[in-house]
């Protein structure tokens, strides 16, 4: 649900880079090369599973779920800073390590403008 204007557009953005990484995930298995003897659908599996029950609860905004997604979007987060930093900068790693520092960032931004204020009590004289 969501609390505030402001919420809005950090929602779409958290969205935004959610579909970013799922797009660079499934692009990183077929570029540069399949890995040869490897079942594509599994690695398809193996990579987006844990992102994928998140679909829902991202596009309606969900605090709970923006937190349990940032917790897993560290995982990738640290496996794309490793593998950009073995490769030299290759553009896959590269490009994922943006995607997951944005989804964090946006996501954490999103949980701050988010908040449900205070009801206002009248004031007792």
């Amino acid at each position: 649900m969501l609390h505030t204007p402001k919420a809005r557009i950090t929602a779409h953005l958290t969205f935004a880079f959610y579909l970013a990484v799922i797009v660079g995930l499934i692009l990183t298995t077929f570029y540069p090369a399949p890995i040869a003897g490897v079942s594509i659908p599994l690695m398809l599996g193996v990579k987006l599973l844990p992102l994928l029950p998140f679909v829902v609860a991202v596009w309606k905004g969900s605090n709970r779920a923006y937190i349990w997604l940032s917790f897993i979007v560290l995982f990738y987060f640290t496996r794309y800073v490793v593998s950009a930093w073995l490769t030299e900068g290759a553009l896959g790693p590269l490009a994922l390590t943006i995607a997951t520092f944005g989804l964090f960032t946006t996501a954490m931004v999103h949980l701050k403008v988010n908040r449900r204020q205070p009801a206002a009590t009248p004031a007792t004289e």
